[in-house]
Parts: C-alpha cells; structure tokens; sequence
C-alpha cells in the first residue's frame, strides 16, 4: 500500500514536516499545497535535488488537491505566525481571523474533491481551527485530530527533565486543554524516577509552578529568538503522521472531539490509522477538573462565535 500524505501550507513548519517526511522515507507519496505558487514549486525543487542522496525514493506532487482525495493523512499547517509579532499578550488567537478562513476554505476543498483519511491540523489556534475541520471536511470527529498538547506535553517533559538531569524520554505526564494559554500540567498524571512529580517535587525542591510556566510559555521563548517555531512542532506532528500510517494504537495528547465538553480539547487518546481509536479516562484531581472544564469553555466558547460569523451568510 502506497503511504501517502499531504502538506498543506508550506511556511516554516510545514517545510519542517515535509523534509523529516522524506529524509526518513516514511512516505512513498507527498503532496504539497500552497497559494504562494513559487514557494512550494521551490521547496518541491530542493527537495527533488536532494533525492539522489537519500535513501529512500518518494514522489513529490505540488499544488494538486485531486491528489488528496485517497491520502492517508492530510496536514495542514497553514498559519499566520507574522501576526504575533506585536503580540505582548502571546495569544495564538492573533492568527484566528485569518486561520478561520482557510479552515472554511481548505475543508471545503477536501470535502469537494472527497478525501476520506485522517486530517491532522497545526494551524492555530489549535484546537479551534481543528473543530473547524472537522465541520468544513464533514468528516467523523475521530478522523480529525489536532496536534494540541503533544508539543506542550513534550516541552514538560524538557523541563522536568533538565531540572532532574534525566532524558525527557523518562518523564510521562501531560498537559491538557487548550494548546494555548489556558492549557495546564496535569501533576497528578506525570511520573519520573518512579515517582509522581508532587513527591519529587517535596524530595527534589522543584517548583511546580515555575516548570508549568516553562511548559506553557516555551514556545514564545523560541519565538522571541528567531520569530517563529518550527521543529518542535513539527516533530510533534511527524509522530502523530507515523502513528496513524503505522495503525501503532499509541497513547498521545492529542486534539480531539471531547463529548463531554462538546468541544475539541487535548486529552490522551488512542490513536491508529483511522485517528481516535479510543480516550483514556485519567483520574484527575478535583482542582485539575475544573482548570480542565475552564479550558473546554474557553475554547468551545470561542468556536461558536467564529463558526457563527463563518457561516453567517450561508
């Protein structure tokens, strides 16, 4: 079976996305979509030029969505990031005027031209955009999946890792939520040296609150240094794609349809080749339930009111 996947938007993480892609041959078929023609017939070329010293051979299509209509995976990764730019606040909402629409625009096309695989969005605002998808595509809630609080989830990781001088690969636990500033470490939920982190934290006089902080606030530190993020995110995004090209049923916070919140939010599930095969059911703490609900509102909140104005005269 031929492993074949599309990129739509082809900025910083996208090109990320589509090089780890082809550099580890974990697809036969890529398909890059971009409304800026001579960037995306560029990066197709650099990427052509380098196919003779890789190891493995994919074919490259540009700017055909006919061609997504039998893809395993769609990515979008359209997104705005210039508009943070003047942002003190650090809010990924900046980006939802012009996000929103090509959410409406972009799964109005897939809709049209029938694809029927698993849509993975990055575009933020996150989990917003992706319940966007999930209505322009008409797809089930299961086959659209944000990335959400895996990057987050990881930069935790990072950061109890370093203050425990351990390998984040050592670190499990979660944020959950929004990916964005309502999102919050689940304490309860992570785990290292074979402890919980609140036991460490007695032990091991961590601050609990400081690590939170660098979990959440990660991405602007990237940000501030060279404008915009690229390769966290886009790893992020490469391990959900193998995960469902794979049919791995992996355990990932990630982006997806919450009924009893009705609304998208990050939360552990299992995910294989056909996206959201089942949710974990975490007993979380009564304090994290509610930043929890908190996070689901916001966030449920702010798609009704932008789902409304997109459809206003429809």
């Amino acid at each position: 079976m031929t492993r074949k996947v599309g990129v739509i938007g082809l900025g910083h993480v996208g090109t990320a996305i589509a090089n780890y892609l082809l550099v580890t041959g974990a697809v036969d078929e890529l398909v890059l979509v971009d409304t800026n023609e001579l960037k995306v017939n560029a990066e197709a070329t650099d990427f052509e030029d380098a196919a003779a010293n890789l190891n493995w051979h994919s074919k490259v299509v540009v700017n055909d969505f006919a061609a997504l209509a039998d893809a395993d995976v769609v990515v979008s990764s359209v997104g705005a990031i210039s508009l943070q730019n003047d942002d003190a606040k650090h809010d990924r909402f900046v980006e939802l005027k012009f996000t929103s629409q090509a959410a409406k625009e972009v799964g109005t096309h897939l809709k049209e031209v029938g694809f029927n695989g698993v849509l993975v969005s990055i575009t933020n605002p996150c989990d917003v955009i992706t319940a966007l998808y999930q209505r322009f595509t008409g797809l089930p809630t299961d086959q659209v999946i944000g990335t959400g609080t895996l990057l987050d989830s990881a930069r935790m990781k990072k950061a109890v890792g370093q203050a425990l001088d351990i390998d984040p690969r050592s670190v499990t636990g979660y944020n959950l939520g929004e990916h964005g500033n309502s999102q919050f470490t689940a304490w309860s939920q992570v785990r290292a040296l074979g402890h919980s982190l609140p036991e460490l934290a007695e032990t091991e006089g961590l601050d609990l609150d400081e690590l939170a902080e660098v979990s959440r606030a990660g991405g602007y530190t990237v940000f501030h240094g060279k404008h915009y993020t690229n390769y966290g995110v886009a790893s992020a995004a490469v391990r959900l794609i193998n995960v469902i090209l794979n049919d791995a049923n992996a355990e990932l916070p990630v982006s997806n349809w919450n009924e009893k919140y009705q609304t998208y939010l990050s939360y552990p599930a299992v995910v294989g080749n056909n996206g959201v095969v089942q949710q974990l059911k975490l007993n979380l703490t009564d304090e994290e339930e509610q930043q929890l609900a908190q996070s689901a509102n916001y966030i449920k909140t702010r798609f009704d009111d932008v789902y409304a104005k997109l459809t206003a005269n429809d």
